[in-house]
Formats: C-alpha cells, structure tokens, sequence
C-alpha cells in the first residue's frame, strides 16, 4: 500500500466514527487512485444513496483500522 492510500484509509477509518461505521466519501480527483487500490486491496467496497457515496469497510478492513489504533473499530 502507498503512503497516499494509506493515509485515505486511515482518514476514512477514523471519520466511520461519525457515520455509524459508514463515513461520506469526500475525496479529491487526485485521491480517486488511491480509493480504486484500497477496493482492490479488500478493504473497502462503496455504494451510493442519494447523490452521496458513502464507504463501507469489509472486515479485513475493519481489522486493519483497529491495527493502526482506531478506536471505533476496536473491541
């Protein structure tokens, strides 16, 4: 994973806190790779409601994020 996608996940993980696990995905254009190397990884799927998209963490991403400390995915 590159420094850039891992800081995206990173920042996604710790906002799911304010979504109910499920943050608003606001990326840049630049980040739009970034996001495509973290679906293809596993560790994140999105879906689209309303004209927003959102993100869903699969549990290897779930997993991941409670590696790096982030308290909404730890027991």
């Amino acid at each position: 994973m590159t420094p850039n996608t891992e800081k995206l996940f990173k920042e996604l993980a710790e906002d799911a806190g304010n979504w109910s696990g499920t943050p608003l995905l606001d990326i840049t254009a630049a980040q739009r790779g970034n996001l495509t190397d973290l679906k293809k990884l596993g560790l994140v799927t999105t879906w689209r409601d309303e004209g927003c998209d959102w993100v869903d963490f699969t549990d290897a991403g779930k997993a991941l994020a409670a590696e790096m400390g982030v308290r909404y995915f730890q027991d």
